[in-house]
């Protein structure tokens, strides 16, 4: 079979491509109903994450013993994919504390694919084994492939290169039995089936990623005491709306006054862990950080955990 033959077979196949027949008629509707029509699809996306949480908590947990080891979690994608995964990757420096090279994104095409469409890079398998070498990967790492239809070929190819240096591997798709899923360790496979506009996978396949994605991310990080209560104690105080977030957390943990909080917050040197810390067990900076150090970042065990043993 030559490879436009294969190609259309495949898409023919996809769940992503078929035509919505509750659909057919968005070009007759009044703006309202038109709303309504799109908006209904979208009900099903939520329920059909929930029918892959057993797959997610295992990727969770794949990926918080890859970073207790000094690993990271890389994401590779292509076109809205590519995007989410750099949107999941940007938002957990200031979220969670985190350095910027413990989530990574690449997406096919690079930084000027990420403003501008450049369909025609996802098509470039070399592209991905060239990105994936280029982050540096080790069986340390977590590698996750992100593609609605489970075979574009740059993230075919960053997912082959991965495995090939080792890492552990999952896949976040919308089509059952794809490529992607049988070369990797965890498939998430997220079926939400045709989309409102035919193949659109921004809409409900974008959305069913984006759900996952925060969920790996999120659970991650508060599996890794990054999370006291449902309060981001690490966050990094680096804009006003942060700072401002960063002082109610600290005075919610600690119940004191504002002006406390914020003399805590510029003694700590803008660590809101250690600010609660030196408030709650009234102790300076150094004995806080330590604190915070013994208990592998748990607050929760840092708040009751003896000074110095």
């Amino acid at each position: 079979m030559s490879h436009t033959l294969e190609f259309n077979h495949m898409m023919n196949k996809m769940l992503t491509e078929e035509r919505n027949p509750r659909t057919m008629d968005l070009d007759l509707l009044d703006t309202k109903a038109l709303v309504e029509r799109i908006q209904g699809e979208d009900l099903g996306v939520a329920q059909a994450i929930q029918k892959v949480v057993p797959e997610i908590a295992r990727a969770v947990d794949l990926i918080v013993e890859a970073f207790k080891v000094g690993g990271r979690l890389i994401y590779f994608g292509a076109g809205t994919s590519g995007r989410l995964g750099v949107l999941d990757a940007s938002e957990c420096p200031p979220t969670f504390g985190v350095e910027a090279d413990l989530v990574q994104a690449f997406m096919a095409g690079g930084k000027d694919a990420m403003f501008s469409a450049t369909e025609n890079s996802e098509d470039n398998k070399e592209a991905g084994i060239a990105d994936a070498t280029k982050a540096g990967i080790t069986s340390k790492d977590v590698v996750i492939g992100i593609t609605a239809s489970g075979r574009t070929p740059y993230v075919i190819g960053a997912i082959t290169r991965a495995k090939e240096l080792g890492a552990k591997t999952i896949a976040v798709v919308n089509n059952p039995n794809s490529e992607l899923e049988r070369m990797c360790d965890i498939a998430i496979i997220a079926v939400v089936g045709p989309e409102a506009l035919s193949g659109s996978t921004r809409m409900k396949a974008g959305t069913a990623q984006k759900m996952v994605l925060n969920l790996l991310s999120t659970c991650s990080m508060v599996r890794l005491g990054k999370v006291y209560e449902n309060l981001m104690v690490d966050l990094k105080p680096s804009n006003e709306k942060l700072r401002e977030r960063a002082l109610n957390i600290i005075t919610t943990i600690s119940s004191v006054p504002r002006h406390v909080a914020e003399g805590a917050l510029v003694a700590s040197h803008y660590h809101a862990k250690t600010a609660i810390l030196m408030i709650k067990r009234k102790i300076g900076r150094a004995d806080a950080e330590q604190l915070i150090n013994k208990s592998g970042g748990s607050l929760r065990k840092a708040l009751t955990m003896e000074v110095g043993s």
